[in-house]
């Protein structure tokens, strides 16, 4: 086999890859089988957790795009609206604003929204929050949690993985009594942000070709992505983000996550 000829095989192959790669951890709904004609898979429920409004709709918000057109509900708990992010205003009026502008983007989603009873920048990493958060698994049902990386230098993202983590399991145990009764099958994903860079690796990427021009519309329901509060290029950043993801998964735009580093364990009887 000559190297040209190599090189257009491994690049098919690492693009197919990545397709069955994603399409079994997202319940298969692109999967061979269903591209193919098979009958359709059941709706399922995607939760994304951020540590303020808006977070989510960035990291993931083509995705839970994607995934809405396919027939699944989306939920989105904010637990902060993230209200001290505008120097122009005072912590409440900008969350009121912050509010109206999360509830404009839920509707683009097709989602629906709940807002944490926390305060931006005092996201309390207690016990509290692990059994609140729970509680909204619970009473959601979600099979896939799709929330912060482990490593943020902003402390309510870092606070919020461990919260949800742990919520995750407690929301599985009997043993722990809340309303709702225990719910269990919970996949939890990690978004790219890039406040949450240190340790990050793309693990899945998930092709969201389709979606980048809605995603645009989506995000820009926020002023702080316009422009016009930070200085940080929101809309550029994770535009390019979702080419240089796409690239290296041979697509045209991907949005990359990571998880959990045991669950990239495979135990295999033979070589594949």
């Amino acid at each position: 086999m000559s190297v040209v000829v190599f090189r257009a095989w491994l690049a098919r192959a690492s693009a197919l890859a990545l397709v069955l790669l994603a399409g079994p951890l997202l319940g298969g709904s692109r999967s061979v089988l269903h591209a193919q004609g098979a009958s359709p898979r059941a709706p399922r429920t995607i939760l994304a957790i951020g540590a303020h409004a808006g977070d989510m709709e960035l990291t993931a918000g083509a995705l839970l795009l994607k995934q809405h057109e396919l027939g699944d509900s989306i939920v989105l708990l904010h637990l902060t609206l993230g209200e001290g992010g505008n120097p122009k205003m005072s912590p409440a009026q900008y969350g009121e604003q912050k509010r109206r502008e999360a509830q404009q983007a839920a509707a683009m989603l097709g989602a629906r929204v709940i807002f944490g009873p926390y305060q931006d920048g005092e996201l309390p990493n207690t016990e509290e929050a692990r059994r609140y958060v729970a509680e909204v698994i619970r009473e959601v049902k979600p099979t896939l949690v799709i929330t912060h990386w482990r490593n943020s230098i902003h402390r309510d993202h870092s606070s919020t993985h461990a919260i949800v983590e742990d919520a995750v399991l407690l929301a599985s145990l009997e043993g722990v009594k809340l309303a709702s009764p225990p719910h269990r099958g919970v996949r939890l994903w990690y978004a790219e942000n890039w406040e949450d860079a240190e340790g990050f690796t793309p693990y899945l990427y998930v092709d969201v070709s389709g979606q980048m021009d809605r995603w645009r519309q989506l995000v820009s329901s926020y002023e702080f992505v316009r422009g016009g509060i930070s200085s940080f290029a929101y809309l550029d950043y994770y535009g390019a983000l979702a080419t240089l993801r796409g690239a290296e998964a041979h697509r045209s735009r991907v949005e990359a996550f990571d998880i959990d580093p045991l669950g990239k364990k495979q135990v295999l009887n033979t070589v594949p």
